[in-house]
């Protein structure tokens, strides 16, 4: 009876571990080659042999589902995982920044949820129900510490993913994210001051000298003060970085607090 037991025991052990070997093998397999690759390619690539992959995924449509459900539930643990940290701002871009970085590699897939094929399935529009749900909660506790404008909601998050991952893909960007995608990214960002979607007035900056131009060729940043080149071209630059722009804004969502 034991040895019975124990054989069950490892067996199944055996099939999580073949199950887990194809889904990663698959995922690898679809960012490199799209989803025409087959199942055997996939097999090889798992190491194992073509009637596991069978015994686990009878159609690649199963598989493609199984790859698209792992990869939407890793994404809302991240987001879970963010949630609760103390600075919530800062928790919920790095949560964004993640999202629009590893999403253009799993392209092929999000068009096949995308088509008019039948998807998505039950397994997972759950997954889906779940990453929204996660995402949701972390927009919320950003917008309650005053890091992303109120009038934001969920679709607008949604609607900015898409439009940076598109960026990423033009620019064909990888091992992080695209300027352009962060200027992007930023329009989500609480406005200093305020919470609408008006631009609101900063008083330590003379915006008559910005528009006229006669605020020299390079200003110092008020943060660091360090020099701040100029391009001569659009909006001028009052900050030397990210980092310190950020600086900033959490100084004066503190002093509105």
């Amino acid at each position: 009876m034991t040895a019975s037991v124990d054989a069950g025991t490892v067996s199944r052990a055996d099939a999580r571990r073949n199950r887990a070997l194809v889904l990663a093998a698959a995922q690898r397999a679809f960012a490199e080659q799209g989803v025409s690759v087959s199942l055997a390619e996939v097999a090889r690539r798992a190491g194992v042999g073509a009637g596991t992959v069978y015994r686990h995924f009878p159609t690649k449509s199963d598989l493609l589902e199984a790859v698209m459900q792992q990869r939407i539930d890793r994404l809302a643990k991240l987001a879970a995982d963010h949630l609760g940290a103390r600075d919530a701002g800062a928790a919920f871009f790095a949560f964004c920044r993640a999202v629009i970085a590893t999403t253009p590699g799993n392209q092929a897939l999000c068009d096949i949820v995308q088509s008019d094929d039948g998807w998505p399935r039950t397994l997972l529009a759950g997954a889906g129900v779940r990453f929204h749900r996660a995402v949701a909660a972390l927009l919320a506790s950003a917008k309650q510490q005053g890091a992303v404008r109120a009038d934001i909601e969920l679709d607008d998050v949604l609607a900015i993913f898409t439009g940076c991952v598109a960026i990423q893909q033009l620019r064909k960007t990888e091992g992080g994210v695209d300027r352009t995608a962060a200027i992007v990214l930023d329009a989500l960002r609480a406005q200093p001051g305020g919470v609408s979607v008006t631009k609101q007035v900063d008083e330590t900056r003379n915006e008559s000298a910005d528009r006229n131009g006669s605020g020299g060729a390079d200003e110092h940043c008020p943060i660091c003060h360090a020099l701040v080149p100029q391009t001569g071209i659009g909006r001028r630059a009052r900050y030397c970085s990210a980092a310190c722009r950020q600086k900033a804004h959490r100084r004066r969502v503190a002093t509105a607090g």
